[in-house]
């Protein structure tokens, strides 16, 4: 039986314990990531859930939390200069590091997992 894989439903981060008001801060608030209501049965498990674009991206508690460096999500934007500056204001540092045909950057959440933003160059 051959398995095939159609798409990605949802990427989860880790955080450590009470992390949720910094989380809604962060993606929901300074990235415009709409919030979900995570199903009642894992609500006590914490963390929060947003859409993002035909994806969700799920922030899980994990009780011994040690960041991503290295490992991360890259989310497609579509105005990644206006996003670096509202996250510079903010104080997160957005380091460029383009490709051909593609503007990117790099940025460390308040937690400090890598999280990398893509435009594509029309």
């Amino acid at each position: 039986m051959t398995t095939h894989i159609a798409g990605i439903d949802h990427v989860q981060l880790a955080a450590p314990p009470n992390c949720e008001a910094v989380v809604r801060a962060f993606f929901g608030d300074m990235l415009g990531m709409v919030e979900l209501t995570k199903p009642e049965k894992l609500q006590a498990r914490g963390g929060v859930w947003f859409q993002c674009g035909a994806q969700q991206l799920h922030i899980g508690v994990e009780q011994d939390f040690v960041p991503a460096k290295k490992a991360h999500p890259a989310f497609l934007v579509r105005d990644l200069t206006r996003l670096c500056e509202t996250l510079a204001r903010a104080g997160y540092l957005a380091v460029e590091d383009p490709l051909p045909g593609i503007r990117r950057c790099f940025v460390f959440d308040p937690f400090g997992n890598r999280l990398e933003f893509v435009e594509l160059e029309e």
